[in-house]
């Protein structure tokens, strides 16, 4: 048994809340951070048929992609189905997580899964919506603590460029003070004017860890006040936004790659639009509703794109265009992310010794039959 706010913060930390879009609505939306957390269930839709699976079989936790409280809200009537909804999970004691755009957007998240679904490789980022400020810290230490300092900011999250990590550079220098009325020096004397031989450690961290990294320096570091300073960069550490555009690794007819595709994800709403005679070799795609990149993926040389809900206009577009465009529909780009949810989570479980059970719905299916 864990408490809810524990499976919060495994959420954040692999779909963070600031990668969501500013109109979306993700986060616990029903139940306390503080009640305790025995199973968990994971689903692409909260919908009434979810909450009663989850009451009959004792789930009491639902981590879901789609936010079930949306719209604002004047009034709460358990006569239709939102209140009924509602109304059930509070009685039962049911918390509700949602993780939306976030979960599109990041990494190994609904976008990532799709285009694994799809076997593209060389993946990048359709659109940009994130860019991570990177702030470079300086600090002086005494000769004999720097390996200490340096080693406790490291662990705190700074020195990782790509694949590298502890990345630093220091040198040695002459540090100057004067200890004054009051001060506690652990080196030198009230009034006195003292030469230190100190080495300069330089390095470089997100800024979203700041707060993590200055405490940590400062637990490290000898001196009552540290001489630090810590400046911004123009370097980008992350970029990341919705969709992903990526390779096959062998190309292929457009035929060939919708029956992938239609064999590769869940549901029965697959159309296509033809808008080129050449093989499908670069694909973008965007996981639900993603018609609005089409123009994005066109200008980034894709000769396909995967996205769901498309309008007859949009399709039109994309020929015009001259690129293929694939409706694998909302559910069917979106429905696989549910078991990595859930992968995710039961890692966690077994990594943290939280003794809980985590499980993924199988029983939801497209809203769509087509005959």
């Amino acid at each position: 048994m864990i408490k809810c706010q524990v499976v919060m913060n495994a959420m954040d930390a692999f779909a963070p809340r600031y990668l969501a879009e500013d109109w979306d609505n993700v986060g616990l939306l029903i139940g306390s951070p503080a009640q305790n957390v025995h199973k968990i269930l994971t689903c692409l839709d909260v919908t009434e048929s979810i909450i009663d699976k989850a009451i009959a079989e004792g789930y009491d936790m639902i981590v879901s992609h789609h936010p079930f409280l949306f719209r604002s809200m004047k009034r709460i009537n358990t006569d239709k189905p939102l209140g009924r909804m509602i109304q059930k999970l509070l009685s039962h004691n049911i918390a509700v997580f949602a993780a939306h755009t976030n979960l599109d957007t990041t990494f190994g998240g609904v976008n990532d899964v799709l285009a694994q679904k799809l076997n593209l490789t060389d993946l990048k980022p359709l659109t940009i919506s994130y860019r991570e400020e990177i702030l470079k810290l300086g600090v002086n230490v005494p000769n004999d603590y720097a390996d200490a300092v340096r080693q406790a900011i490291c662990k705190a999250g700074a020195g990782f460029i790509d694949n590298y990590s502890d990345c630093s550079f220091q040198f040695v220098g002459e540090g100057r003070f004067t200890p004054l009325e009051n001060a506690t020096p652990f080196i030198g004397t009230q009034d006195k004017n003292e030469v230190v031989t100190e080495t300069r450690i330089e390095t470089i961290f997100p800024a979203k860890i700041k707060n993590r990294v200055i405490k940590a320096l400062l637990k490290a570091h000898p001196y009552e006040v540290p001489a630090y300073d810590i400046i911004p960069t123009q370097n980008v550490y992350h970029e990341n936004g919705l969709g992903r555009i990526g390779k096959l690794q062998i190309p292929m007819l457009l035929t060939e790659f919708v029956k992938m595709v239609k064999e590769n994800l869940p549901g029965d709403t697959f159309r296509f639009v033809k808008g080129n005679d050449k093989l499908v070799q670069k694909v973008a795609l965007c996981s639900g509703a993603g018609v609005e990149f089409l123009d994005k993926a066109s200008m980034q040389g894709a000769d396909t794109y995967v996205t769901g809900d498309v309008k007859y206009h949009e399709a039109q577009h994309a020929q015009e265009l001259g690129i293929n465009l694939i409706d694998a529909g909302h559910f069917g780009t979106e429905m696989p992310v549910v078991k990595t949810l859930a992968t995710y989570l039961q890692n966690e479980n077994i990594k943290n010794k939280w003794q809980i059970e985590v499980t993924a719905d199988t029983s939801a299916q497209d809203v769509f039959t087509t005959i």
